[in-house]
């Protein structure tokens, strides 16, 4: 059986690099990228405590929250395109919304 610590340590690292990801790139489809590695990050962590206390709330609670992370991973490219279609560009430093 695989300890709880090796959970917590991947998620600890996965939110890292989606942190420096956000961080440091400049294309809104990557930074998209980012949050959901982070929002992934976070939702291991649920289901190894979860697993660790042998209740179901915390599955429960991951499975809520991949659903409206679904839901906002539509809105959000749909947001991107509708983004790239008027700017024609993704590049977050080139994308100005409060300029015609």
């Amino acid at each position: 059986m695989v300890p709880v610590s090796y959970y917590l340590i991947l998620a600890a690292i996965l939110f890292t690099i989606g942190m420096a990801s956000f961080l440091v790139k400049r294309n809104v489809i990557s930074v998209f990228m980012s949050i959901e590695l982070m929002l992934n990050a976070v939702n291991l962590t649920f289901v190894a405590f979860s697993h660790m206390w042998h209740q179901v709330s915390g599955q429960i609670f991951v499975f809520f929250v991949m659903v409206v992370a679904a839901a906002e991973a539509a809105v959000g490219l749909a947001i991107i395109i509708a983004l790239f279609r008027a700017r024609q560009t993704l590049s977050i430093d080139q994308v100005d919304l409060m300029k015609n």
